[in-house]
């Protein structure tokens, strides 16, 4: 394990800081990002040895890694903030956290995968789909809250042209027909990957030619990919978390040795 070499100890064995360059070597950052990334709280303080130069354990190693894998599953300011929560709290509550973003990578996979059903069901020309069966209609607050979105949103999306409610009531409720709901799938999944608005528009108007529905398939896809990447991202840093939340998070003042800079 990092930070623990031969010394003339009784048990042959002596404990010294890890320099920041050990820390950058060992994460896969650089030397500067780890500085960086200590002032931003991603990795508790280090300690000072007598000369005043940064003192290191393997704690840090696995918050950096810890820190990448959360950062690739959803985003360096979200993981940040997390990761800070993560260091103070016991494992039950961690294990329930980390559980959660499980649950929302696997519901964002879900709707790419329903939005793949909605595009067959457009380029079928009408054929009965198994998404078709799902509802009749939704209500506006029934759709969002299937695909993860806020009531606004669908709001802004008519504006913009990209999902049409079938028909109002009266009373001018939204209604969501069979259509409609694989319209907002498709739009949902389209900027869930990145896209603009005026691209999504651009993907929406061309989805009754051959091109178009190539095209969108490629990027429903690439969205599955880009899930099952931030998955595998998490699941590796798992073993790095649970070190970090088990472990002792105050630093031994009393490391001394270190010759990295400060």
């Amino acid at each position: 394990m990092w930070g623990w070499q031969v010394g003339e100890t009784t048990s042959g064995w002596r404990r010294v800081p890890l320099r920041t360059v050990d820390v950058a070597r060992e994460s896969g950052y650089s030397v500067q990002q780890v500085r960086d990334l200590e002032r931003l709280g991603v990795i508790p303080p280090a300690a000072r040895s007598s000369n005043r130069y940064r003192a290191y354990t393997p704690v840090h190693v696995h918050a950096l890694r810890a820190y990448r894998g959360l950062a690739q599953a959803v985003g360096p300011v979200e993981a940040r903030k997390m990761l800070a929560e993560l260091r103070k709290a016991t494992i039950a509550v961690a294990a329930a956290a980390i559980n959660s973003v499980h649950v929302r990578l696997a519901r964002e996979r879900d709707e790419a995968l329903r939005a793949q059903k909605a595009l067959r069901a457009i380029q079928a020309e009408g054929a009965v789909d198994e998404f078709e069966q799902e509802s009749d209609t939704m209500t506006i607050t029934e759709l969002a809250g299937a695909i993860g979105v806020r009531p606004s949103a669908l709001r802004f999306w008519e504006q913009e042209g990209l999902v049409a409610p079938e028909r109002v009531t009266s009373l001018r409720a939204r209604r969501y027909g069979p259509t409609a709901i694989g319209a907002a799938r498709i739009v949902a999944a389209l900027r869930g990957s990145g896209y603009g608005v005026s691209a999504v528009r651009d993907v929406m108007n061309s989805l009754h030619r051959l091109d178009g529905l190539e095209e969108t398939e490629r990027t429903l896809q690439q969205r599955l990919d880009q899930i099952a990447g931030r998955t595998v991202a998490l699941l590796r840093a798992g073993t790095d978390l649970a070190a970090v939340i088990a472990s002792d998070q105050e630093p031994d003042d009393r490391l001394s040795g270190a010759t990295d800079g400060r």
